[in-house]
């Protein structure tokens, strides 16, 4: 499906290094770092009509391999942005975004970028940058997030702006909240969702007084359903409620699962919060069909009932949004990855929905889908 506004609004070109939080990192240790990709925005509109873009910046080492080792920046309280070094011959290095350990029991990964979180502010359609606001860039501040703060979504509900992060390190793989009461400056509040459970999207709007999220744990054995069934094991997106937006209890209801018969749900994961329109919830979700290492990522799209999201009304089997190479062709000297577009955010603009993505874990892209796409 293509659409008449279908552009990228951010590439790495467009980062200020200099401005990094870890702009100190060359001159202390010696390491040139580079924009692996700037990608992965949340969205939402400001009290000005403007739009504000969350975007995730990955910066990596432009020489990761020295002396026989790999290196992977982390975060440390005492030390400030550090570099691990892991001999060559422990690593596979296959996927570009991460590299494993070789002896580990476990499937053990670090990466070989540390991301940090950039507020971008929009005109009001979207198309147009207004203001970088590198002063108020989200980093690192506790152990759980020393490999990083990843794919942030954003909601407003109540009045109040809510942001869902996913932060990374050894201790575990979690979902953080932040809260703002401008959309811009932000604040720390909890750690909300633990080890493996990521892309936790909060409904824009309480249903019966409660908050309700979607989510997305993983695991590494999933149990078999019948074989007649319509559903086939894996990856799901679930469901769950709070009073408070802190603290969670999982819905026992199912949400949106994996479907026989299509290969792009083989891997699903939420994509933007989802929004009430009249014909009920309208989520956006990312499926991946198999290729390759990382896959083809594209974006479709249900609807959820208004006062149960457990019971989902429609499910579109076209895809809404798939890579579209004419967009990353000025980029094919950075480009890392193929077939991926991973929207992270909608808006509501009128006759049409404002939605982000990234596209290629590598750029912002801005898409102006028609509301009657979604008419059933």
């Amino acid at each position: 499906m293509t659409y008449a506004t279908d552009r990228l609004i951010l590439t790495p070109d467009d980062i200020d290094l200099s401005r990094s939080p870890l702009a100190g990192l060359g001159a202390g240790l010696g390491a040139e770092t580079f924009v692996l990709g700037a990608f992965n925005p949340g969205l939402t509109r400001l009290e000005s009509g403007n739009l504000l873009m969350m975007v995730r910046v990955a910066e990596a080492l432009k020489t990761p391999i020295t002396n026989g080792h790999i290196h992977a920046i982390r975060w440390d309280a005492q030390s400030g942005y550090v570099l691990d070094p892991w001999p060559l011959e422990r690593v596979d290095t296959t996927d570009p975004r991460v590299f494993r350990v070789r002896d580990a029991s476990w499937k053990v990964i670090a990466l070989t970028s540390l991301s940090w979180l950039l507020p971008v502010e929009l005109s009001p359609d979207g198309l147009e940058i207004i203001r970088i606001h590198y002063d108020k860039a989200i980093t690192p501040t506790a152990s759980f997030q020393c490999y990083g703060i990843e794919d942030p979504r954003i909601s407003k509900v109540n009045g109040e702006w809510l942001m869902t992060t996913c932060s990374v390190s050894p201790e575990r793989h979690a979902t953080v909240l932040y809260r703002s009461q401008n959309g811009l400056d932000w604040r720390f509040a909890d750690m909300v969702l633990d080890h493996q459970n990521k892309d936790m999207l909060i409904f824009e709007g309480l249903i019966t007084d409660e908050y309700w999220a979607q989510t997305r744990p993983l695991g590494d054995v999933y149990f078999a359903y019948p074989p007649d069934s319509p559903w086939h094991a894996g990856p799901s997106i679930n469901l769950a409620t709070s009073k408070d937006a802190l603290y969670w209890k999982p819905c026992t209801r199912p949400g949106l699962r994996p479907k026989k018969g299509t290969a792009a749900t083989v891997r699903m994961g939420g994509g933007t919060p989802p929004i009430l329109t009249p014909d009920g919830w309208l989520s956006l979700w990312h499926g991946v069909e198999p290729k390759a290492i990382v896959g083809i990522y594209r974006t479709y799209w249900s609807l959820l009932d208004k006062d149960d999201p457990s019971r989902v009304i429609h499910t579109s089997p076209q895809p809404l949004l798939e890579a579209t190479p004419r967009l990353t062709e000025p980029l094919k000297d950075k480009m890392y990855l193929d077939d991926v577009v991973f929207t992270t955010g909608i808006v509501d603009s009128g006759n049409h929905y404002i939605v982000a993505s990234g596209e290629a874990d590598l750029a912002c892209r801005i898409t102006h889908i028609p509301k009657s796409v979604f008419r059933i």
